[in-house]
């Protein structure tokens, strides 16, 4: 408490206020879905709401044992009664009954007794047990498959030590002062790879658990999940596998660290993931994903330059440069060696940018979809590139102090036409450059609005384990923080991620956006003027492009079950559900194709693809720089890269030196 009262960016009073705050906290962390804690247990625990803040103070957690040991109470007897009736439950359960289950509880009531917290569970239970007879599953198999769930959980829970309790009520403590900040005990601070930054060593993905689920948080750039393309952020994993025959076994219910160790391995080696995809509007629609663990290495993030081909106006066909950023890396070891040749962000962009000029790119694309960050030294320098000199980032501290970061001296830099291309997955380092191309005027941002992620973190030792807390924000040289808002594109594409799913906005107790006093610098251009005709040009070519068009559709749909507030539990309604998806997820993927006049599918590919995927991890590893090669040149074309190129060429003539802008 002393840490987060003189370290934290975000200065609060802990008092009844606070107290009422971390009681909430803290049940809605223990019971998300308010199915366990009964009206009872609430009414009982009212009586802490303004006590917690004085128990803190005295270093007091009796409240916080007692509220953990009725939750340890409820659902230890809720799994056990579960697991002794749940092969008559199975055998009895009427799936012709027209009955709904609720999707999010998280706002419902709590149960008013046991009986209603019963049929709450009653209803999980056998949507658990259609969703796996729709997946063709023998009710014996179901039986076994769920009691051994059960009993996996049961064991779990008798395994809870009061570390363990410590843990989850300190990180109730830390989130009200802003989703980054958490506490670790000695136990989870000994691996900081994986519960620091939450990094899968083997298949390169940052996890968090939500509910009883492993969820992607997102993807490491150029890791092994990355490169093989079917794993995205928001799928959920609910079963891992080793090697290309082992056993699936069902992780529902486990630790982070226990899956965590299970998708662990040496480099070459297979990993089977069972997930629940994103889009999925019930658990039976799961796909298996076969992975090849391996490391990420630093030129496989490095960037990467080619030059596109796009027709202008008039049908003239121009040369656009496209550099992809993946990550904002350094080699801090050659660095710190003096290595004449280490590797990082900007001197590879410098030298792409160098080559793709001397092809005659008539602009340059600036790639930094997916790239969650990296080093601030490293966006600062890139900035650099395309600018004289001046600010870059503003640095506010919680002493209130704030520094500029930027290119102090004037240099030669690339004076033409530039677009920045983000998406909601562009992150921290990622909307410091993003943020500062636009202020300057000096190219137009496209894409979809950014994650939001303006704060730095730092790790502070404690007598007993670590505290990660917030300590400084970033702002833009205009001023405003691109904290919690991002950065908005000056031209929108339509968004893959959800931004109501994914992003700084979504956490709870989330720093809010504001601004300070903007830093002086200059505008390159009045890009400001183009942004109507250009706006216009886009809206016209996406209304009839095939990729644009199915993207649209295919929004709409997910946009269609994520408003859904409840499930059905009638086996024939939901048959019909899962058809429709089907049909209509083929009729707009053929929509797509005899656009581009490509011939039409008879069918979507669903599990015969196991084997496929199995086929092409076998060869991957026989046959792994033929195959690189290979899928660069097969590869299609991406969609968002040449609108942002058709973009950028018909910006060409607000690049001139006469488009120059007034300076503040």
């Amino acid at each position: 408490m002393k840490q987060l009262e003189s370290r934290h960016y975000v200065k609060l009073d802990v008092d009844d206020a606070f107290s009422s705050r971390l009681l909430n906290a803290y049940l809605d962390d223990l019971d998300p879905n308010r199915q366990y804690f009964l009206q009872s247990d609430i009414t009982e625990f009212q009586s802490y709401r303004s006590l917690l803040d004085d128990q803190l103070k005295k270093g007091d957690l009796t409240a916080a044992y007692k509220i953990f040991d009725r939750y340890l109470e409820r659902i230890t007897q809720q799994l056990g009664v579960t697991v002794k009736e749940l092969p008559k439950l199975v055998a009895d359960f009427d799936f012709k009954k027209q009955e709904e289950i609720t999707l999010d509880r998280s706002e419902a009531p709590w149960p008013q007794s046991e009986k209603e917290a019963n049929e709450i569970w009653r209803k999980q239970v056998k949507n658990r047990v259609l969703s796996l007879k729709l997946a063709e599953k023998k009710d014996e198999d179901i039986v076994e498959l769920l009691t051994k769930r059960f009993k996996n959980q049961l064991k779990r829970l008798s395994q809870i030590e009061a570390e363990d309790v410590f843990q989850s009520y300190a990180n109730a403590v830390g989130s009200l002062y802003d989703p980054h900040t958490d506490y670790f005990s000695p136990r989870l601070s000994e691996n900081f790879q994986i519960n620091m930054s939450l990094k899968l060593e083997g298949i390169g993905a940052v996890l968090q658990m939500e509910d009883d689920y492993t969820k992607v948080v997102r993807l490491v750039a150029a890791g092994p999940a990355d490169k093989q393309g079917q794993l995205h952020p928001s799928d959920r994993i609910v079963g891992v596998a080793e090697g290309k025959g082992g056993e699936m076994q069902d992780v529902i219910g486990w630790r982070l660290d226990d899956v965590v160790d299970l998708i662990r391995g040496p480099a070459g080696s297979i990993v089977r993931l069972e997930v629940i995809p994103a889009v999925a509007q019930s658990e039976e629609e799961r796909i298996e994903i076969v992975i090849e663990r391996n490391e990420v290495k630093l030129e496989e993030q490095s960037a990467k330059g080619e030059i596109i081909e796009v027709p202008g106006p008039n049908g003239e066909m121009h040369k656009i440069g496209v550099i992809n950023v993946p990550a904002f890396y350094l080699d801090f070891e050659a660095f710190r060696l003096g290595d004449p040749e280490y590797r990082s962000t900007t001197r590879d962009v410098s030298k792409i940018l160098e080559d793709l000029l001397n092809q005659d790119a008539e602009g340059i694309v600036i790639d930094l979809r997916n790239n969650g960050g990296g080093s601030l030294t490293e966006a600062n320098a890139l900035v650099g590139l395309f600018i004289e000199s001046g600010p870059t980032v503003q640095i506010r501290h919680s002493s209130a102090r704030i520094i500029r970061e930027g290119k102090r001296r004037s240099s030669p830099y690339y004076s033409g036409p530039l677009a920045v291309l983000i998406n909601r997955m562009s992150a921290s380092a990622s909307e410091i450059f993003a943020g500062a191309i636009q202020d300057y005027q000096r190219g137009i941002v496209l894409g979809t609005q950014s994650f939001g992620k303006g704060t730095v973190q730092s790790v502070n030792p404690l007598s007993h384990g670590q505290l990660k807390l917030t300590e400084s924000k970033f702002y833009r040289v205009s001023g405003d923080s691109t904290q919690n808002r991002g950065v908005i594109p000056d031209i929108a594409f339509p968004p893959i991620y959800d931004k109501d799913e994914i992003g700084e906005s979504i956490l709870d107790n989330a720093m809010n956006w504001d601004r300070i006093p903007s830093a002086r610098h200059n505008y390159y251009f009045d890009l400001k003027s183009a942004l109507p005709k250009l706006q216009s040009s886009h809206e016209k070519r996406i209304a009839t492009d095939p990729d644009f068009v199915y993207l649209q559709e295919q929004i709409s749909q997910i946009e269609k079950l994520r408003n859904r507030k409840t499930l059905s539990l009638n086996m024939e309604t939901r048959k019909a559900e899962r058809e429709e998806q089907k049909t209509l997820r083929l009729a707009m993927e053929n929509r797509r194709r005899i656009a581009k006049g490509e011939p039409p599918l008879e069918k979507l590919e669903d599990d015969d693809s196991k084997s496929d995927d199995l086929a092409a991890a076998e060869e991957s590893e026989i046959n792994a720089a033929e195959d690189e090669s290979k899928d660069d040149e097969d590869k299609e074309p991406d969609p968002m890269v040449i609108e942002a190129s058709r973009i950028l060429v018909d910006a060409i003539p607000f690049f001139r030196p006469e488009r120059l802008a007034i300076g503040p």
